[in-house]
């Protein structure tokens, strides 16, 4: 596994030392516009997977790349001006992740190509006009997160036997976040589970949609977002103290305190990003580049939060676990 350590070793300090003029005027080098949504410290151990197989295709950052890195420390509302920045800078290339940093990427250039690491449901929210051919500039990788929403209230059912009331965490603002949240009252329903639904738009709105939550579920989801990963130390602590067992996609919510995420390995998508950014940079179109599908899933449990929600974790369900934080 790739360590933080490693990150900033490759980095060299390039991604919290933003790009300088002078070093996007080289000449000899492609260059790469990496458009992030949260900061380099959370996010850092996905770059440099992308980072690692660019150099493994013969890209070396330094001498024969730069890549200009811009961080929308969790703000949705920002990624419009980063991603115009970019734009501005004429990048051979955009690479970035989350539904809005996608969007906005793509509203601010139809000439740049742009590859998304991870995307959820492409095709539904209008990122690619088809995942065989994408069209325009735009391609990379599906979290398939609609499609999981059965697997996580499965693995909810194991750890809960007898649940009957969810609460879906969502952010009203993401398209993306609002598809997930139908699909799991789907599921439920499919099972017998009623879920109440906890829309928000800002991180200021979370608190107050725990307040209306209380005595009313018996677990929380929460829906893949910008705005809620980096809400996601409030979130798991507020979940904590609501007695809430949490399901999420991402493993970085289960280090700051969520119980159990099953979803993508994400530094395995950012590897493969690199594929697609070696492949444009080589003379490749995206529009014929079809959108991939993730191939390696992890289940990671927080045994910590277990013990602290009182929970006596069933063993066939540890047993399946990638990863167990203790």
């Amino acid at each position: 596994m790739i360590r933080r350590r490693e990150f900033m070793a490759l980095l060299g300090g390039a991604a919290v030392a933003w790009p300088v003029a002078a070093r996007t005027q080289e000449t000899g080098k492609r260059r790469i516009g990496f458009l992030g949504s949260g900061t380099s410290a959370a996010q850092g151990l996905w770059v440099t997977a992308f980072l690692q197989r660019l150099r493994e295709l013969g890209w070396i950052e330094g001498r024969n790349l730069t890549v200009e890195y811009r961080w929308a420390e969790g703000s949705s509302e920002r990624a419009a001006e980063l991603a115009a920045e970019l734009v501005r800078l004429n990048v051979d290339v955009i690479v970035t992740y989350a539904n809005p940093m996608v969007l906005a990427t793509k509203q601010a250039t139809s000439a740049i190509p742009i590859v998304f690491a991870a995307a959820a449901d492409p095709l539904g929210t209008g990122i690619v006009a088809s995942l065989a051919r994408p069209g325009g500039n735009v391609t990379g990788l599906s979290v398939q997160q609609t499609d999981l929403a059965g697997k996580h209230l499965e693995l909810l059912h194991d750890l809960i036997p007898g649940l009957r009331r969810l609460a879906i965490l969502a952010n009203a603002n993401n398209s993306a976040s609002m598809l997930e949240m139908r699909e799991v009252q789907a599921a439920g329903r499919a099972i017998g589970v009623a879920a109440a639904t906890l829309e928000i738009r800002r991180a200021e709105d979370i608190a107050p949609a725990f307040e209306e939550l209380k005595g009313h579920a018996e677990a929380l989801y929460v829906c893949i977002d910008t705005v809620l990963f980096g809400s996601r130390v409030r979130i798991s602590t507020l979940a904590v103290g609501a007695r809430l067992p949490t399901m999420v996609s991402n493993r970085e919510f289960v280090e700051a305190g969520g119980l159990m995420s099953y979803g993508p390995n994400f530094p395995d998508l950012f590897r493969r990003a690199g594929e697609f950014a070696d492949k444009i940079l080589r003379g490749a179109k995206p529009a014929d580049i079809p959108i991939e599908q993730p191939t390696k899933f992890d289940l990671v449990i927080n045994l910590t939060t277990a013990k602290a929600l009182g929970l006596d974790l069933p063993a066939s369900l540890l047993s399946r676990a990638n990863e167990v934080i203790e």
